[in-house]
């Protein structure tokens, strides 16, 4: 304890408050010490926590979309005008019968088990990553198939089919001598997934999910998806298609801006989200989210944004492009690869790249 002579003894002097003021400073210095070391101990402990809990999580990535089989055609331009489709985008089919009627006459190049988000899992089973997926099918053929196929790429399925009242999703992928690719979609009984066939421990199990734009609808669909969003320990979602961006815009930009960590979207899709006039204000928007957005940008590369943080990578040259379905699934899985295994965002994005480059030069959407 300090005690400070009284002022009308002799003792008292300039020297001995010099003393004083000196033990107090150091008494005040080390309270400011302790209470930093305090501060920084909870800091390593909580570090120390979330680090254990990665590792005692059994999946890398856990997707969730809708569970599309894929067929792959070639067409000429006049096709898809004479069927009222526009090219690049994907028309949503309610009919069964619309959709037999356009694949009638068509030769397939190549069946396979698609949809958006089990390509990206796909591609990130086959970079060596532990992925897991969750789609609904029904009990025939195809939803057969699209189990086994998914069994063959080493993506761990979660999901019990059972006979339902739509058979299993398709989707007709239509390849134009541009290869450009238009999609005509019957989603089936992949869009009638619900809150009851979401699995949440494979979810609370996982660093991330990885939800798709397409997925997403009113009723049904919508709880499955907050479901989903509620017990993750880390959101991604692509946008997935400018349909869906103009369809749904209220709410994916509510998504965007509070619920999601990780968006991808290509430079139409951001652009009509935010009713941008040019790329300039995108950059901004991606700023002021303080999260990571991804965007690819065709020709110009991909920019990846976080925070003030703003990462550019070109595309590779002299490329055969066969095919651009998948280029989007297959990027984002590159992207995520280098994500979860701690490369840089430079080194993310030319991941992503090199994943998108080798499927644009092949038929489908996977490698």
């Amino acid at each position: 304890m300090i005690r400070r002579p009284p002022r009308s003894t002799p003792l008292y002097s300039s020297a001995a408050s010099d003393v004083y003021k000196r033990q107090v400073e150091n008494i005040v210095k080390l309270v400011i010490v302790t209470v930093f070391l305090v501060k920084f101990v909870r800091v390593v402990i909580l570090i120390e926590k979330n680090q254990l809990k990665l590792k005692r999580l059994s999946m890398k990535i856990l997707g969730i979309g809708n569970a599309i089989v894929d067929v792959i055609c070639k067409v000429e331009d006049d096709f898809i005008q004479k069927n009222g489709l526009t090219k690049s985008t994907m028309k949503l089919i309610f009919d069964e019968k619309e959709f037999k009627q356009l694949l009638c006459n068509l030769k397939i190049e190549k069946t396979v088990s698609g949809g958006s988000v089990a390509n990206s899992i796909v591609g990130l089973s086959q970079l060596k990553n532990k992925v897991g997926f969750i789609g609904k099918v029904s009990d025939d053929d195809l939803g057969g198939k699209y189990e086994e196929g998914l069994k063959q790429e080493n993506v761990e399925y979660f999901y019990s089919k059972k006979k339902e009242e739509l058979p299993t999703g398709t989707c007709l992928i239509l390849v134009t001598p541009d290869s450009e690719r238009t999609m005509c979609t019957f989603l089936g009984t992949a869009g009638k997934i619900n809150e009851n066939d979401v699995d949440t421990n494979a979810i609370k199990q996982s660093e991330i999910i990885l939800l798709e734009g397409y997925l997403w609808d009113e009723g049904d669909p919508k709880k499955a998806f907050d479901k989903a969003i509620t017990n993750a320990n880390k959101v991604a979602m692509s946008l997935s298609d400018q349909f869906c961006v103009d369809r749904h815009k209220p709410h994916f930009l509510n998504l965007v801006k509070n619920k999601l960590d990780i968006t991808f979207a290509n430079e139409q899709e951001i652009m009509s989200l935010i009713d941008a006039k040019n790329f300039d204000e995108v950059i901004n928007f991606g700023k002021s989210l303080k999260k990571l957005l991804i965007i690819t940008r065709g020709e110009k590369g991909a920019i990846s944004i976080n925070g003030d943080e703003v990462t550019e990578c070109g595309v590779q040259k002299n490329l055969k492009i066969v095919d651009l379905t998948g280029a989007g699934d297959l990027f984002a899985a590159g992207f995520l690869h280098g994500h979860v295994n701690g490369l840089s965002q430079k080194e993310s994005l030319e991941k992503g790249t090199e994943m998108s480059s080798k499927v644009i030069q092949q038929i489908g959407a996977r490698i």
